[in-house]
């Protein structure tokens, strides 16, 4: 029931910013030119920094899980070869 009520909480508040940010403004990006919507822009803008950041986390933490595995395979190593 709480998770109904936030959702609709956060459905509402979307609803309202867009309403109040409805006007259309110029976006270049590159040689790209093209009129939206600001609260479009803004969606689409903290979309791309969603997905940005996901795939930055996504990287670290494969760096770091191949970076662990090679200390493992070095500490067998060592240990396997002083027996």
């Amino acid at each position: 029931m709480i998770t109904l009520i936030l959702l609709i909480f956060i459905i509402a508040v979307v609803a309202a910013f867009s309403a109040q940010n409805a006007t259309p403004v110029a976006v270049s990006f590159l040689s790209w030119r093209f009129e939206a919507s600001l609260a479009l822009v803004i969606v689409l803008s903290l979309l791309a920094g969603i997905i940005a950041g996901m795939v930055l986390l996504s990287w670290v933490r494969l760096k770091q899980s191949l970076s662990q595995k090679r200390s493992s395979d070095t500490d067998r190593s060592n240990v396997s070869q002083t027996k």
